[in-house]
């Protein structure tokens, strides 16, 4: 694979590591990708600018306050036409700045305000590295999504020996290649389990309590994580769509079963449970068909309350899937209750949609949704094509995952 096309920020900050941005800058170039450089003021204290400049075939931006560089590619914009941005090398100073939001240069200021995939790469110390400050500092950033490339163990330039030694160029090119390697090995070596439609809870031989789920968007989102490299299991109540060829599939009818099957198939490290689950099943099975009687009541129906799936798959411990995507199909106050119903069923993240009357989204090929995470992270899509929902899901789980 090549970066044909591709537009990459680099950030360079302050360490004797900086110089191993000059051989990344190289790789990148050589691959066919563009790269521009932010060259921190701490880092001008390793690499010049020149030698920057001359590598990347760009001007090199260094001030914030700078009006020639403001007026030729404004800091807002300079955090927009990027694919992707890499910080390398990520510095404890830089990321603790980047933790808490500040905006006080250049590179900081480009952090806070764009809007694309950030990948660090920290270089510092070793005592550094696992000092609590630190570790905190990159949690949080993980949390929020940032990819790291972690430091490696090695004789450092002060001496000491431990890790904390910036990943090496090739390294680094290659975490840049699997991200924009969406199609194909992004998720390689990753299991995704994912579970799709209704469920048909039967009262008799003939009739069952059901819903109008037609499966589209799990069976989509199963397509996208496979063609993303992972191994997919979909685990799908009865529905009538064509499912992918590159995918194994589990065949259920109950919310019972669906719940057995997903425990078959853990460990994983995704699971996204996109099926309509039926909230309820009938406390007891007639074997035979139930009559009508002319003139009199139709019978009570009892119910009791089916197993919750996704809670479930959320308190299983060593079990729990790293990373459990729920679905929320709501009517009314959407987002409002899909936040209660994070925070209820102890999942990642939970994707939530309208399904009012009018609204076409069972059985219809287009979707619009909410995306809440449990750090109180949340977007709102537009309408698009239920294809584009899975894609654009699985591309956030890929930048989370990396």
């Amino acid at each position: 694979m090549s970066l044909q096309g591709k537009d990459i920020l680099l950030i360079i900050s302050g360490g004797i590591a900086a110089y191993k941005s000059l051989e990344l800058i190289r790789l990148i170039k050589k691959s066919g990708g563009r790269v521009r450089c932010v060259l921190t003021k701490s880092g001008a204290e390793f690499v010049t600018p020149l030698a920057v400049a001359a590598l990347s075939g760009e001007p090199v931006y260094s001030d914030l306050f700078s009006l020639k560089d403001e007026t030729e590619m404004g800091h807002i914009r300079l955090s927009r036409v990027a694919d992707l941005v890499v910080i390398a090398p990520a510095t404890a100073h830089l990321l603790a700045r980047a933790a808490y939001g500040l905006a006080d240069d250049l590179a900081t200021t480009i952090l806070l305000a764009s809007d694309k995939p950030v990948l660090a790469c920290p270089a510092m110390n070793p005592m550094m590295w696992k000092h609590p400050a630190a570790r905190d500092n990159v949690a949080l950033l993980k949390k929020r999504g940032m990819m790291f490339v972690d430091p490696v163990p090695g004789e450092m330039a002060c001496g000491e020996h431990g890790e904390g030694r910036l990943a090496e160029p090739e390294e680094i090119f290659d975490r840049i290649l699997a991200f924009f390697d969406a199609g194909g090995r992004a998720l390689a070596g990753k299991k995704a389990l994912v579970t799709a439609g209704p469920t048909y809870e039967p009262l008799d031989p003939v009739r069952f309590i059901g819903n109008r789920s037609s499966g589209k968007q799990g069976i989509a989102i199963a397509a996208a994580l496979a063609d993303a490299g992972a191994e997919t299991v979909l685990v799908t109540g009865p529905v009538h769509e064509p499912l992918p060829e590159n995918i194994r599939i589990v065949r259920v009818t109950t919310a019972a079963e669906m719940l057995a099957a997903c425990k078959e198939e853990l460990p994983c490290d995704i699971a996204v449970c996109a099926a309509a689950v039926a909230d309820w099943t009938p406390e007891n099975f007639t074997a035979e068909k139930i009559k009508k009687s002319d003139g009199k009541k139709p019978p009570a129906i009892a119910l009791k309350e089916n197993p919750d799936i996704l809670k479930t798959l959320a308190g299983l411990g060593n079990q729990r899937p790293p990373l459990l995507v729920g679905f929320a199909a709501e009517t009314g106050e959407v987002v409002k209750r899909a936040k209660a119903k994070l925070a209820k069923k102890g999942c990642d993240w939970i994707v939530a949609n309208d399904v009012s009357e009018g609204m076409d989204t069972f059985g219809g090929d287009e979707n619009a949704v909410h995306l809440l995470k449990s750090d109180g992270a949340a977007e709102s899509w537009p309408r698009m094509h239920k294809n584009e929902v899975a894609e654009k899901l699985v591309g956030e789980i890929i930048v989370t995952l990396m």
